[in-house]
């Protein structure tokens, strides 16, 4: 058994910041990563992605994005990121470690993984929302005669040209991935279940997150109203787009439903030129035809499925359930935060995005443990 004083599992963004803030508190800690090299997730991304927050916000503590990185920084970007943050910062997990169980045993966190036990009196959880993706069934989809993956295995659209392309969802990923195989010659339709909020990315040139700090004050229902006829005159009326607008504002969606809005880079334009096709919810699949509600069917050559992720924390930690229901909140809004010793970070989802949000998080965490020292 190995012992320390803190242990963080995963050495993804919300890990290794964690790492360097203990780090710079003096704390003696384990970084634990299942794979063999940080910001696994990352890696395996789509091709085309990039950060819908600028790299000035997106920053982990102690350390900037290059003056030569864009904006809003890709995926490769990001990777080469953390790469180097681990690296400039010393920060040296202990690789091809998957936990299997993690349990408060007396005084210490007890957490067994396929290389060994460790003990430890603080447990950091850094895995992430995106750590299993969700599958949802539709009746019928068994008998779909095309090709079925889930976002997460998709890389870019090259291998779908001239294809009828459904994306399910109409999150940020699925918009891009629309996008995406709309520039690789593919002919892409969007299956949108929910009512949706849509917001330009940019505002005058200007990152929409930055605008939205100034009314970060405000509480969400005001803020919305705020920004509302501005959002109306540069995006449009989307309820001619054939998309359902939310009872809520973007802020207030994120807050009540923990759903990130459209961050707009293109999506709405391809859909008002006919590229993109808006379809309503999946009634049923028959071979390679699908029918949606609406009284609406087509054929499909293959389904991309942005359905999102779920964390799958209790598949391993051992703690009272309620400790994932706080997730909802902030840590400063969180009623267990710290409890016996057990941190999350990473797993809100805020309306300034997820990358600060990591920041700002770990700072907390760490000043917290240093606290308890």
């Amino acid at each position: 058994m190995t012992s320390t004083h803190t242990l963080i599992i995963g050495a993804s963004a919300a890990g290794l910041a964690s790492a360097a803030c203990l780090k710079r508190e003096n704390i003696e800690m384990i970084i634990l990563e299942k794979c063999a090299q940080v910001g696994t997730s990352w890696r395996n991304h789509y091709d085309r992605l990039h950060l819908h927050t600028s790299k000035k916000r997106s920053a982990l503590p102690f350390k900037k994005f290059n003056s030569s990185v864009p904006g809003y920084p890709s995926r490769q970007d990001v990777v080469d990121y953390l790469d180097d943050y681990a690296r400039d910062l010393k920060i040296q997990p202990v690789f091809n470690s998957e936990v299997i169980s993690v349990k408060k045993e007396g005084s210490y966190w007890v957490t067994e993984t396929n290389s060994g036990i460790y003990r430890s009196v603080f447990v950091i959880v850094a895995t992430g929302l995106n750590h299993t993706a969700v599958l949802p069934g539709f009746e019928g989809m068994g008998s779909f005669t095309g090709k079925v993956l889930h976002s997460s295995r998709y890389k870019n659209g090259a291998a779908f040209r001239g294809m009828n392309v459904l994306v399910v969802g109409f999150g940020n990923s699925a918009c891009e991935q629309a996008i995406c195989l709309q520039e690789h010659g593919a002919h892409p339709f969007l299956s949108v279940r929910s009512a949706v909020n849509v917001i330009p990315r940019d505002i005058f040139g200007c990152p929409v997150l930055e605008i939205g700090k100034l009314t970060s004050l405000f509480p969400a229902r005001v803020a919305d109203k705020i920004n509302a006829p501005l959002i109306r005159m540069l995006v449009g009326d989307i309820k001619k787009l054939g998309l359902r607008k939310s009872k809520y504002g973007p802020r207030e969606q994120i807050e009540k439903l923990r759903r990130i809005p459209l961050l707009d880079i293109g999506t709405i334009q391809l859909i008002r030129d006919g590229h993109i096709k808006v379809v309503g919810d999946i009634l049923r699949v028959e071979g390679g035809i699908i029918y949606f509600e609406g009284d609406k069917q087509q054929h499909f050559d293959a389904v991309v499925l942005a359905t999102g992720y779920g964390h799958n924390l209790q598949s391993f930690l051992h703690c009272d359930i309620d400790r994932f229901n706080d997730l909802n909140n902030a840590p400063g809004r969180q009623s267990s935060f710290g409890k016996d010793g057990l941190y999350f970070c990473g797993f809100y989802v805020s309306p300034m995005g997820m990358l600060r949000e990591i920041g700002i998080e770990a700072r907390k965490i760490a000043r917290d443990i240093a606290g308890k020292k």
